[in-house]
């Protein structure tokens, strides 16, 4: 697999399309931290890790409104293996909606774009959720 982040998105976006409560994926470090940013910010539930080593599992439950319609209703995979984008804390770019987060992996670990931009740090920009 050569971009597991990708891979990881489209996973969430198929389960969301068919209103999976939950998508279990293959762990990692970054899948991890890249999940917990998300539930910080609100967009999934709880996020937890199953298994031991080479079976380690990473869980996310989906999250809904009480019409049933997903809270995500787009992710978009920005910096790609090929092309890495990178931005400033002045310029970190703001989602087609106006009610989304970008994701950027700066110095201190990743970071929703309203911490970075609080924190006054840039970074690549992983993804947009809106």
């Amino acid at each position: 697999m050569t971009d597991p982040i990708s891979d990881m998105l489209t996973q969430i976006r198929n389960a969301l399309a068919v209103k999976k409560p939950e998508v279990i994926l293959p762990f990692s470090k970054l899948k991890s931290n890249l999940a917990s940013a998300m539930e910080k910010a609100g967009w999934v539930g709880e996020v937890s890790a199953d298994g031991e080593g080479a079976f380690k599992k990473l869980r996310l439950k989906l999250k809904y409104d009480e019409r049933g319609l997903p809270m995500i209703s787009g992710l978009l995979r920005v910096s790609k293996p090929g092309q890495r984008i990178y931005t400033r804390s002045k310029t970190i770019p703001r989602s087609p909606l106006g009610n989304g987060t970008a994701i950027i992996s700066t110095s201190r670990g990743l970071m929703t774009s309203a911490e970075a931009h609080k924190a006054k740090l840039g970074g690549e920009l992983i993804c947009q959720i809106w």
